[in-house]
């Protein structure tokens, strides 16, 4: 008693080209997928590498697409025959010898460690001599400034000494030469 389901229709996509298409662990595909925003229908396109397909062809398959967007890992489970996928391009094949590939998370994230050390490493060897640079430079100009305040200083006060014993000068002066014609007036 074997019955075929044929004219049966699953899925409204095309399931034969979704299972011909081959998708296997290690390609870089783009997914558009469609998605509503009040009442409107978009497009949106995730492009990853495909780290696992599950399921084989069953009406129930579904593969798995990584990406990293602004340093982050993004990982989406899609479902191979879902009618909200517009279309799957494969972008790039590659060679892998595991059918699944989910070490490639820590993989990224040990790569991006050892990327952080040199990167700490390399600023704070040039940033060091840089420092000393600029810290030499404020200090040269600081102990100039401060010398020119002294400088400035030393100025202002011969100067306040001069003007006070030129007053005390004509103090002295004045009261005497202003005497002596009051005095002879009085004569």
């Amino acid at each position: 008693m074997n019955t075929t389901l044929t004219g049966v229709a699953i899925s409204p996509v095309n399931m034969a080209d979704r299972k011909d298409l081959g998708l296997k662990a290690g390609d870089t595909v783009r997914v558009h997928q469609k998605i509503q925003d009040k009442g409107k229908t978009r497009i949106q396109i995730f492009e990853g590498v495909v780290l696992a397909r599950k399921h084989g062809a069953e009406p129930g398959a579904t593969f798995t697409v990584r990406k990293v967007a602004s340093g982050v890992g993004v990982e989406k489970i899609y479902p191979l025959y879902s009618p909200a996928i517009d279309k799957i391009e494969i972008v790039k094949r590659a060679k892998v010898r595991r059918a699944k590939l989910y070490y490639i998370r820590e993989k990224v994230a040990r790569e991006i460690k050892r990327q952080m050390r040199r990167m700490n490493l390399v600023s704070m060897s040039t940033g060091s001599e840089m420092e000393e640079a600029a810290r030499a430079e404020a200090e040269a100009k600081a102990a100039a400034e401060a010398e020119a305040r002294i400088a400035q200083e030393l100025a202002e006060k011969e100067a306040a000494a001069k003007a006070a014993e030129e007053a005390a000068q004509q103090a002295a002066e004045a009261p005497a030469t202003e005497e002596t014609p009051a005095e002879e007036k009085k004569d």
